[in-house]
């Protein structure tokens, strides 16, 4: 940009083309073969102020937002109720493209979570069970043990109910952005934030690298 030359103004785009633009660079992930493809870094932040990151399991998008699952009671789940504003990131390297969330997270309805857990395999289902997320073990041997139980309990029955501290979370987004690597560092940078309205809308701007 020249010297006074201003800025171009952020143009107003469709409802659904941040989640679009997402939508294809999935793909290309996964039809490259990327391992984990829906891996996302989850930041959020502790209550005295500080990042928390990790990854999870990105289960379902839509113009809505980007769903994960989890325990409710986990450490996650804790900073969320005290912070619903998150990041999420994911990064194919192979294809050289990386896409930054932010956003306010809300809960999926039971209904939603109902039909994920049931669509699990029977070990996850009884792992959700097992598992007290985040808390202290006192050894792996307790969690094997507390294992066995469930599964003695549930038999071969594929009926297992969803546990009530366990459900999914859904990133609402305001912001998202998509990078692209180029030669000599002069990546691509297309950014999409939302406004709020009835009906919101988003505008696309690109950015200098």
């Amino acid at each position: 940009m020249s010297e006074g030359e201003a800025p171009a103004p952020a143009a107003e785009i469709e409802l659904g083309e941040p989640f679009r633009r997402f939508g294809e660079q999935l793909q290309r992930a996964i039809d490259a073969g990327v391992g984990e493809p829906t891996a996302m870094t989850l930041a959020t932040t502790t209550p005295d102020g500080r990042p928390s990151a990790r990854m999870v399991l990105l289960k379902g998008y839509d113009e809505r937002g980007f769903v994960f699952y989890t325990n409710l009671e986990s450490r996650k789940s804790r900073e969320i109720a005290a912070n619903p504003h998150v990041a999420l990131c994911f990064f194919w390297q192979p294809l050289e493209v990386q896409v930054r969330v932010e956003g306010r997270v809300e809960p999926v309805s039971a209904e939603e979570a109902d039909a994920y857990y049931a669509s699990r395999a029977r070990g996850s289902r009884i792992g959700a069970w097992a598992s007290e997320q985040s808390r202290p073990l006192p050894s792996y041997e307790t969690l094997v043990a507390r294992v066995a139980e469930l599964e003695a309990q549930y038999g071969d029955s594929g009926d297992i109910p969803r546990p009530p501290f366990w459900s999914g979370w859904r990133v609402v987004p305001h912001r998202v952005e998509l990078w692209f690597g180029r030669p000599s560092r002069l990546h691509e940078r297309e950014v999409y934030t939302r406004v709020d309205g009835d009906p919101p809308r988003w505008t696309k701007q690109l950015l200098y690298p």
